[in-house]
């Protein structure tokens, strides 16, 4: 059975940063695609980024290209999201996604892709 558990999440000022970890077990972890996600109240799940099996590519959304970097560790199994330049409509509980692949570009932006998630761990930026 595929876990994932997030970590890292809480409440930080604008300008701030955070650094979110997931941790997968349950499946053969070089052989998985992480990616997060995000919901903030009221709107409906988002793409954040993506990584693929090696961490030679790795995907954005526009909205956090520049500021937020997604990484991994294949020998810990965990994958982490530094988020930079925090701002308020960054708030949102971000959820740590897995599916199996290994090449190419992670350009896997629609939650349908995912077949794996966490429980969600909370961001809240304050002005």
């Amino acid at each position: 059975q595929v876990q994932l558990v997030e970590s890292g999440g809480g409440l930080v000022q604008a300008g701030g940063s955070l650094r979110l970890s997931c941790a997968l077990s349950g499946r053969d972890f070089s052989a998985t695609i992480m990616g997060w996600f995000r919901q903030a109240p009221g709107e409906e799940r988002e793409f954040v980024a993506a990584i693929n099996w090696s961490g030679s590519s790795s995907y954005y959304a526009d909205s956090v290209k520049g500021r937020f970097t997604i990484s991994r560790d294949n020998d810990k199994n965990t994958a982490t999201l530094q988020m930079n330049g925090l701002k308020p409509e960054d708030t949102a509980i971000y959820f740590c996604v897995a599916k199996p692949g290994i090449g190419g570009t992670p350009q896997y932006v629609r939650d349908q892709q995912w077949d794996s998630w966490g429980r969600g761990t909370q961001v809240t930026v304050s002005s």
